[in-house]
């Protein structure tokens, strides 16, 4: 069973920023379908960013759009989320996904086959 693994998250003042990395070794990401996403207590998880295989626009929730990137590094064969300009709302779960070739949805989670552990991220002063 492939499991992902965040790093990155932890606790940043309003207005700060992070970067979360999820490098993989069991595959190669650039024949892959990923995403970031988010949970936080009570709601549901949610996709923040996303990249369907072979198709170079990157899809940002609503709320993310302007503030947070998302990449993929062939070399270090490592996808990436910078998040900018954090915000209280933030605060969440944030989960890498990955699945291979291309997907209808990309941003619905059912979709992905792999995920990471979660790496929590809270945004307060």
């Amino acid at each position: 069973q492939v499991q992902l693994v965040e790093s990155g998250g932890g606790l940043v003042q309003p207005g700060g920023s992070l970067r979360l990395s999820c490098p993989v070794s069991e595959f190669t990401l650039d024949y892959y379908t990923i995403a970031w996403f988010r949970q936080a207590p009570g709601k549901e998880r949610e996709a923040v960013s996303c990249i369907n295989y072979n198709d170079g626009s990157t899809e940002y929730v609503d709320s993310v759009k302007g503030r947070f990137t998302m990449s993929r590094d062939s070399a270090k064969n490592t996808m990436y989320l910078q998040m900018n300009s954090l915000k209280p709302e933030d605060t969440a779960v944030y989960y890498c996904a990955a699945t291979p070739g291309k997907v209808p949805s990309p941003c619905i989670m059912w979709e992905y086959d792999y995920w990471g552990q979660g790496t929590q991220v809270n945004v307060s002063s």
